[in-house]
């Protein structure tokens, strides 16, 4: 987060969560040192985030950015310290390893913005994304409507880029939740992550056990990186051979960025779920807005949730800042 030519997207998040959340942020000892210091020490980038949870000064932690690596900071994770001192945690893509991290300690989280990539943004932030961080982070609602976003962009602004005026060119979006698969009405809690950071959690401390995805809706998303359908058979076909999607009550899809392979990921996903695993009940819902889509919004790890087909409706009817 540190490196020269992005500090400014830093100075950015600092000033619009000061002046439109009214937080102060407080960076860790070892957050600013660069991209190869962050590299070199997982274990310093731990320790941050063991301080951080410890500090009673500190009401919530924001993930920077994601990454390809948050896997070699397990060794040195304190789950009772996440335990004892539950508080707001907030990011997404590689940050789903702190995510089932927090989860195997029993703390809520937010499958949400990061300080870099969404506060950090040229011109303003998205407003779908500010509005969802202030309902869910700012406010106590009992029930919430996970709206879609009324449009989206597949625009890309270098990071490099110095001019803070320059905004995305916004377009409308035309699906709206697409329920590709199952009927009726579903209720879970909300469990998932980015596709691409599970085979690097499988198998490890913090992968949830079977028992964990009972009943469960699994969001799912890609990354940047934008991985070929093909990954999405191999992912969802890896899900099937632990039991997962035979357990869980519903699946989310996040948008593909810039909705490259929009039509291909659909189709693996009815071939896994449908014809490999004969679950044409399930109710999946597609082109839902969270992860590295353009704008997105927050899912509340662990909230019950209710997924209506018919309404094609997404909503949170527990309050995720409660307790």
């Amino acid at each position: 987060m540190g490196d020269p030519q992005f500090i400014h997207r830093y100075e950015i998040a600092r000033e619009r969560l000061e002046g439109d959340f009214g937080l102060r942020l407080v960076p860790m000892p070892h957050a600013l040192s660069g991209s190869r210091f962050i590299e070199e020490n997982p274990a310093l980038r731990a320790q941050d985030l063991m301080d951080a949870f410890r500090d009673p000064s500190i009401a919530a932690v924001f993930s920077a950015i994601g990454g390809d690596d948050t896997i070699r900071l397990l060794p040195y994770i304190d789950f009772d310290v996440l335990r004892r001192n539950p508080k707001i945690f907030m990011g997404y893509s590689d940050t789903t390893v702190n995510h089932l991290m927090l989860w195997k300690a029993g703390v809520a989280s937010f499958y949400g913005p990061s300080l870099l990539a969404e506060f950090g943004e040229y011109g303003e932030m998205f407003p779908y994304t500010k509005r969802a961080v202030a309902d869910l982070l700012f406010s106590a609602p009992a029930q919430y409507p996970l709206l879609p976003a009324p449009e989206w962009t597949d625009d890309w602004i270098p990071w490099e880029e110095k001019n803070r005026d320059i905004r995305y060119r916004m377009k409308p979006d035309t699906h709206g939740y697409e329920v590709i698969s199952g009927a009726g009405k579903v209720r879970g809690r909300l469990l998932g992550g980015c596709i691409d950071v599970f085979p690097m959690a499988v198998g490890t401390a913090v992968w949830p056990p079977l028992c964990d995805w009972e009943g469960a809706v699994l969001f799912i998303e890609t990354s940047e990186d934008k991985p070929g359908p093909e990954w999405i058979c191999y992912i969802l076909r890896g899900l099937a051979a632990q039991g997962i999607l035979g357990a869980v009550s519903g699946i989310l899809v996040g948008k593909p960025l810039g909705e490259v392979y929009y039509e291909e990921y659909k189709k693996e996903i009815i071939r896994v779920v449908v014809d490999e695993e004969h679950r044409p009940e399930l109710p999946v819902f597609y082109n839902v807005n969270f992860g590295h889509a353009k704008p997105i919004g927050v899912l509340p790890y662990g909230v019950l949730t209710e997924l209506d087909c018919e309404e094609r409706s997404i909503t949170f009817l527990e309050c995720p800042t409660a307790g």
